[in-house]
């Protein structure tokens, strides 16, 4: 029987995002730990600060994988709206977190005290857990199977660290890559079949342009690192028959 794939999303929430003005980091970050709780981000959508367009993309994802991961908008802000959001999409009331009313009191106990626009950082969607912040003392928060994390990466990753091995999943991927000076046209047959020949496998086909030249990197994934190793070793062999040197870790 197939191993038990476990999947997440995650919705980036921001203006910012969409109109450029800053580059999300926040993808990579959490693709990255989810793998190492054997959990794969699945799909990614991003989202103005627009109540509806939270509430549809939070509710369509959360249904369809195991867990649904926010980013940006709980901030102490008017557009921070990503609680309000969520406690629509939920249809829960928000209210103030009596533990992160006191996480926030203390940290802020130096810095001119809990003002009510700080305080907006200790609400949460009624029957919220809290997500440890070690950094600025606003928490993060769990509901459900939905994580609703910072926008400042630093932040997030506090958050991911608090979080680490506390959500249930599956086996990690493992990877390996190997690069061609070769177009992946004149290969695609072989890239196909080796995939279909071996099951739990996925290969990506990277293409490149450099020094005059196409060539393109092959990454080999599966949640067994021996299986990694013998598809790479096809994959090299395949080339080799076909006169092109492959480059392991890629080029």
């Amino acid at each position: 029987m197939a191993p038990r794939i476990w999947t997440a999303a995650l919705v980036v929430i921001g203006d910012e995002i969409l109109s450029g003005r800053t580059q999300d980091k926040n993808i990579a970050q959490l693709a990255t730990w989810l793998n190492a709780q054997g959990i794969r981000l699945a799909e990614v959508r991003v989202v103005p600060d627009r109540q509806e367009a939270i509430v549809e993309a939070v509710n369509a994802l959360r249904a369809r994988n195991d867990y649904c991961f926010t980013t940006g908008g709980i901030g102490p802000t008017h557009d921070d709206i990503t609680v309000d959001a969520i406690a629509v999409a939920l249809g829960v009331p928000v209210v103030v977190h009596p533990q992160a009313r006191a996480a926030l009191d203390t940290y802020y106990a130096s810095k001119g005290g809990l003002t009510d626009a700080r305080l907006r950082m200790a609400r949460v969607p009624e029957g919220a857990d809290l997500i440890v912040n070690r950094m600025s003392g606003a928490p993060g928060i769990r509901w459900g199977n939905i994580f609703i994390l910072a926008g400042v990466p630093h932040i997030a990753a506090g958050m991911l660290d608090a979080l680490t091995g506390t959500l249930e999943g599956g086996l990690p991927v493992v990877s390996r890559t190997i690069g061609c000076w070769v177009a992946e046209s004149e290969i695609a047959d072989l890239l196909g079949d080796t995939e279909r020949a071996q099951e739990g496998v996925s290969i990506g086909s990277y293409p490149f342009f450099r020094e005059g030249r196409v060539g393109a990197n092959f990454v080999v994934r599966a949640t067994d690192a021996a299986l990694v190793d013998r598809v790479i070793a096809v994959l090299a062999e395949g080339l080799q028959a076909r006169g092109f040197d492959a480059v392991d870790g890629g080029i």
